[in-house]
């Protein structure tokens, strides 16, 4: 598909006429090349921690990405529309997704004393608005978006535009009756997954998609679009052979052997371990690796499950993370850290419970994953005591569990901790999994009906009967697509931008401003090439030819027309992509155009 698009007329602007406050210094807070760029580039400016000031280029780039989401939107069937920021702390009271985002929702106060939220996303809102739209199956499927500032009070902003407290975010929600069908819930979901995958190929981007947990948002399926980055804060573990992908914590693990029936490696050894903060500290002490050790995590049930356990100690290796996802799904039902203070009154010594909490402990259900289902070596397994400031060596399940190891009431095998590097791949025998980095840009969900049933959201049907409608979500972080695009193509002198979000097209660099000669032609030249469709720069700036060069491989468009009288005396201009190394090709003047759409396209 070409960048231009050959019946809009682009646009000619001057460097003197507008404000690209260029720098050689690198900010001390920046600490990836995007970020270092956008700011040395002068597209960006901070105002506040995880706050910024979109320059005239920065805000170029931002509206060129929006309209690339904009177009793949609508032909995907969505319709735009506009809600409002501020939204009333009563819109939370049946999702409880105040409590869920905790300190990283904003709140206001206005002079009533009522309090809202500055919106991270807005299912309550469009939901609410469903609820008094929406009474009829005939209005369904809809799908309906916006393009909106959105608000997260991070603790630690970061990295620019990737992880700041105010951030441009598509949004757009799908309302169904059905699942499956041509008007379910699945068919639009795969309608999104193709136009979002549409959208960063639009936007020259390398990306990778993944499976994905669903986190605050709620939901069940959920598919991230993960921009390939070796900067990049996320881990994503790929299986080449089948070409599954998942971020951590969704990635699933292979099958592994277990075998909970080993020989214990001596009596069981109680050691007296003080002061000791961490695992591995306790394993320096005991003289163990981390993996000779127990792990258990102890969870509560987010709501009480009638005849069901009452704690759920989810048990991995030492050197592994305990998934609260896999422990869910292990448990059959949503789960939470513990609350101290309770865990502690059922007697449950935190920081050293050991896996006979299943015996000591009423209504608990271990979920071990299959590396710590394991018999020991060495010492055995180290594992807490079961009292404060103690640890045991030589921990074996048979002994020390019993009969409830055979008991799916009581233990559970499951796979419950984060992926690495090297586990099994779950799609292919024999293949492992590789970790590689990524930036998530894009995150799709089928929300099912949570938010449904929390505003008793539903329609009539054929038959005149209720049905709860069945909801999808679907977000693009927009600010974060732009600085993904720097964070994948660049190099020492700057960025280089993928025309289609390229702040301009061509950048004209003038070298004798001052000469009317030289002027016509520039002038003539932009408005040819603005005539084909093209946005353009002029840089009439009266700087000397090296800051002009450097700025423009600093602010990265991408292709550099040089107008001077070398090139004049032949009839022609020097033509530079900036993705190419060395120096430019002479162009005819008459076959200037046409040479930068080739340029583009290439």
């Amino acid at each position: 598909m070409s960048v231009i698009t050959t019946t809009r007329t682009g646009t000619v602007h001057r460097w003197s006429e507008t404000l690209i406050p260029t720098g050689r210094d690198v900010p001390a807070d920046a600490t990836t090349a995007s970020h270092q760029l956008l700011i040395r580039g002068g597209f960006i400016r901070q105002a506040g921690a995880g706050i910024y000031t979109y320059l005239p280029l920065g805000w170029r780039v931002l509206h060129k990405v929006e309209q690339i989401v904009r177009e793949e939107m609508d032909g995907a069937g969505a319709r735009e529309m506009h809600m409002p920021a501020l939204i009333p702390i009563e819109f939370y009271r049946g999702t409880k997704r105040d409590v869920d985002y905790g300190d990283l929702l904003f709140k206001v106060t206005d002079r009533h004393g009522r309090v809202a939220a500055l919106g991270p996303t807005h299912e309550e809102i469009i939901t609410e608005l469903a609820k008094a739209a929406i009474t009829s199956y005939k209005q369904l499927p809809l799908n309906l978006y916006q393009i909106q500032t959105k608000y997260r009070d991070e603790f630690r902003p970061r990295s620019g535009l990737l992880r700041g407290r105010e951030f441009v975010m598509k949004d757009a929600y799908s309302f169904h009756i059905d699942v499956e069908g041509e008007a379910g819930l699945n068919a639009t979901y795969d309608k999104m997954y193709a136009a979002y995958t549409a959208i960063f190929e639009r936007a020259g981007l390398s990306f990778t998609v993944v499976e994905a947990e669903a986190g605050p948002i709620g939901g069940s399926a959920s598919h991230e679009f993960m921009v390939n980055a070796d900067s990049g804060e996320d881990t994503i573990l790929v299986c080449d052979k089948s070409g599954y992908a998942a971020n951590v914590e969704k990635c699933e693990i292979g099958e592994r052997a277990h075998n909970l029936g080993g020989e214990p490696t001596g009596e069981l050894e109680e050691v007296h371990t003080p002061d000791l903060p961490d695992i591995d500290s306790v394993a320096e002490f005991m003289g163990v690796e981390a993996s000779q050790m127990l792990k258990c995590l102890v969870f509560e049930p987010k709501e009480e499950q009638q005849g069901g356990p009452k704690w759920v100690v989810g048990v991995v290796r030492g050197d592994h993370d305990v998934n609260e996802g896999k422990v869910r799904d292990a448990s059959g039902f949503a789960v939470q850290l513990a609350d101290e203070k309770r865990a502690r009154e059922a007697g449950f010594a935190i920081g050293y419970v050991s896996p006979r909490a299943a015996t000591s402990v009423e209504g608990t259900l271990l979920v071990v994953d299959p590396d710590a289902a394991q018999p020991g070596t060495g010492d055995g397994w180290v594992t807490g005591a079961d009292r404060k400031d103690h640890h045991v060596k030589h921990f074996a399940w048979r002994r020390e569990v019993g009969d409830p190891l055979d008991d799916p009431r009581y233990v559970k095998l499951a796979d419950c901790r984060n992926a690495a590097a090297g586990d099994p791949s779950p799609r292919a025998a024999g293949s492992t999994l590789r970790e590689q980095r990524g930036i998530e840009v894009g995150h799709i969900f089928k929300l099912g009906d949570k938010y449904a049933k929390a505003f008793d959201l539903f329609v009539l049907d054929a038959e005149q009967k209720k049905r709860t409608v069945i909801m999808g979500c679907y977000g693009i972080g927009v600010s974060r697509t732009m600085q993904a695009c720097i964070e994948q193509s660049h190099d020492d002198s700057g960025i280089i931008w993928p025309a289609a979000v390229a702040p301009y097209h061509v950048h004209v660099v003038l070298m004798k401003p001052d000469d009317a000669e030289h002027a016509k032609v520039c002038d003539e030249l932009a408005s040819e090439l603005a005539g084909a469709g093209m946005d353009v720069l002029i840089d009439d700036r009266k700087e000397r030819p090296g800051v002009k060069f450097n700025d423009a491989d600093l602010v990265g468009i991408p292709v550099r027309l040089t107008i001077g009288q070398r090139g004049l005396d032949e009839g022609g201009v020097e033509l530079k992509r900036r993705a190419d190394e060395g120096k430019g090709e002479l162009v005819k003047l008459d076959a200037a155009v046409d040479a930068c759409l080739a340029a583009l396209d290439g």
